[in-house]
C-alpha cells in the first residue's frame, strides 16, 4: 500500500498548496481589485470559462498528457492567475482568468481519474472492492485538501495586518457600509484602499511560490500511472459530442429543471460571500486585512458542518438539512438588509460567515446527494448539470455584482432561495409519490460511486 499512500499524498498536498494561493486570493479580488469592479468581473470570466472547458478539456487533456501531466499543467494556469495580479489590469486580470477557468475543470478531472485508478489498482492487489478503497482515498484527499481556506486566508491577513498605514475608519465612512446606500462602491474611500504595494507584491510573491511549490511536488514526487495502467481506463470514457448531448438531454427530465434554481443558487450564495459580503461589510468596516480571519471562519465552519452533516443526514433526511439550511440563509440576508457593520461589533462579523458555512455545508453536500439519488442511471450527465449551472450561478453573481445596489443583491438571493425551496418541496413531493427506483447489480453500484465521486466533488 505504500507506493499508492505516497501518491495519493502527494496529490493532496500538491492541492493544498495550490488553493492555498487560490482560495486567500479569491477571497480578496472584490477587494483588492475593486477599481471599475476588476476583482469581481475576473471572477465571474473564470467561471464562465469553467463552463467552456468543462465540455470538452478534460478528455482530451487527460487522453493525451496523461493525469500527471494534466495535474501539473492545470496548476500552472492557477498560477498564471497570481501573476496577472501583480500588475492588475484588465488585460492582464481577464486573460489570466480565462487561463485558470480553462485549467480549473481538466485538473479536478485528472485528480478524479488519478485517484480513482490508484485505488482500483490497490483493490485488485489487496483482493478488495474498488469502491472502498477509492472511498478511502477520496477522504484523505479532502482531509488534507479541505485546510487550504484556513492557510491561504491567513497568511493574507497576517501580510496585510503589517500594514502601518492602517487607520481608524471615520464614522461617516462607516455609515456607506452595509445595505442602503450604493454611494460606497469601494474604490474611493479610505478603508478600501490597496495596502501598502510592498505587501501587496509579498503576499503574491507567497502565493507564486506555493503554487510552483505545488507544481514541483507533482511533477517530481508523483507516479505516472497513464503508461500502461490508465490506457484502457481513457480509451473506455464516452466521446465528446455523446457526454455534451447527453448532458442538454437531461434537461428533458422535469426533475433537473425543477432543482436548477437550487443549483444556481449555491453558486450564487457562495459569490455573494466571497464578493459582497467582504467587501461591503468587511473591508468597508474593519479594512481588508480581516478579510482572510473572517473567511477562516467561514471554511472551518463549512468544513467541520460538511462531515457532521454527512453523517447526520441518515437520521434525519435530506430535507431536515435543506430547512435548516434555508432558515440559516434566510435570517442571515434579511439581518444583512438592516444591520449597519461597526468594528465595535467585531463577533457579528464573524457570526454571519460561521451561518452561512453552516448552510453551505448543506447546499453542497446534500444537493449532490439529491442528484445522485434522482438521477442514479445518468450521473455523468446529471452531475454535469450540476457543474454548468452552480457555474452559472457564479458568474451571474459575480457579473452584476459592480452594477447593483448591495441590497438588490440581498433581494434577488432572498428570491432564489425561496424559489429554490418552493420547487425543491415539489421534487421531494414527487419523489414521495413516485419513489427512484435504487435496485442495481453490485458492480453497476460500485461503478456509479466511482463515477459519483469523480464528478460531485468537482469545485475549483
Amino acid at each position: 500500500m505504500g507506493r499508492h499512500i505516497k501518491n495519493i499524498l502527494v496529490v493532496s498536498f500538491g492541492f493544498l498548496l495550490l488553493f492555498t494561493a487560490y482560495g486567500g486570493l479569491q477571497s480578496l479580488q472584490s477587494s483588492l481589485n475593486a477599481s471599475d469592479g476588476m476583482g469581481v468581473a475576473s471572477l465571474s470570466v473564470i467561471y464562465a470559462a469553467i463552463i467552456v472547458s468543462s465540455m470538452f478539456l478534460p478528455p482530451i487533456l487527460i487522453k493525451n498528457l496523461g493525469c500527471k501531466w494534466t495535474i501539473v499543467g492545470s496548476m500552472a494556469c492557477y498560477v498564471a492567475y497570481s501573476f496577472g495580479n501583480l500588475a492588475p489590469g484588465w488585460a492582464s486580470l481577464m486573460t489570466t482568468s480565462v487561463i485558470l477557468g480553462l485549467g480549473g475543470s481538466p485538473l479536478w478531472s485528472a485528480k478524479c481519474t488519478y485517484l480513482t485508478i490508484s485505488g482500483n489498482m490497490q483493490a485488485a492487489k489487496d483482493d478488495k472492492r474498488g469502491q472502498d478503497v477509492v472511498n478511502q482515498y477520496f477522504g484523505i484527499f479532502f482531509l488534507i485538501f479541505q485546510s487550504s481556506a484556513v492557510w491561504g486566508n491567513l497568511m493574507s491577513s497576517l501580510i496585510f495586518g503589517q500594514d502601518t498605514e492602517i487607520t481608524k475608519i471615520p464614522e461617516e465612512d462607516l455609515q456607506l457600509c452595509g445595505a442602503g446606500t450604493c454611494e460606497y462602491m469601494g474604490s474611493n474611500t479610505t478603508n478600501t484602499t490597496r495596502p501598502a504595494t510592498e505587501l501587496v507584491n509579498i503576499l503574491l510573491g507567497s502565493y507564486i511560490s506555493v503554487g510552483i511549490l505545488a507544481m514541483i511536488l507533482v511533477a517530481v514526487f508523483l507516479d505516472n500511472l497513464d503508461r500502461a495502467e490508465s490506457q484502457a481506463f481513457r480509451e473506455n470514457r464516452d466521446p465528446f459530442w455523446t457526454v455534451f448531448l447527453a448532458t442538454f438531454k437531461q434537461l428533458t427530465d422535469k426533475r433537473q429543471i425543477l432543482i436548477i434554481p437550487l443549483t444556481m443558487y449555491s453558486g450564487f450564495e457562495q459569490g455573494f460571500l466571497a464578493g459582497d459580503y467582504t467587501k461591503y461589510y468587511v473591508t468597508c468596516a474593519l479594512g481588508i486585512h480581516m478579510v482572510g480571519y473572517v473567511m477562516i471562519c467561514f471554511g472551518a465552519t463549512n468544513s467541520l458542518c460538511s462531515y457532521a452533516f454527512g453523517k447526520l443526514s441518515q437520521y434525519t433526511g435530506r430535507a431536515a438539512l435543506f430547512g435548516l439550511a434555508t432558515v440559516s440563509n434566510f435570517c442571515c440576508i434579511i439581518s444583512l438588509l438592516f444591520w449597519k457593520p461597526h468594528p465595535d461589533q467585531m463577533a457579528v462579523f464573524f457570526v454571519f460567515p460561521a451561518l452561512w458555512g453552516m448552510a453551505d455545508a448543506v447546499w453542497q453536500t446534500q444537493t449532490n446527494a439529491l442528484y445522485g439519488i434522482l438521477f442514479h442511471n445518468h450521473k455523468e450527465a446529471a452531475f454535469a448539470n450540476y457543474r454548468l449551472w452552480e457555474s452559472v450561478g457564479f458568474v451571474i453573481a459575480f457579473a452584476y455584482s459592480n452594477f447593483i445596489c448591495l441590497d438588490v443583491k440581498l433581494y434577488v438571493l432572498l428570491s432564489v432561495l425561496i424559489l429554490s425551496m418552493v420547487l425543491y418541496a415539489w421534487v421531494e413531493y414527487e419523489e414521495h409519490k413516485n419513489p427512484t427506483a435504487r435496485e442495481g447489480s453490485a458492480p453497476e453500484k460500485e461503478k456509479e460511486q466511482v463515477v459519483e465521486n469523480c464528478i460531485a466533488q468537482t469545485q475549483l
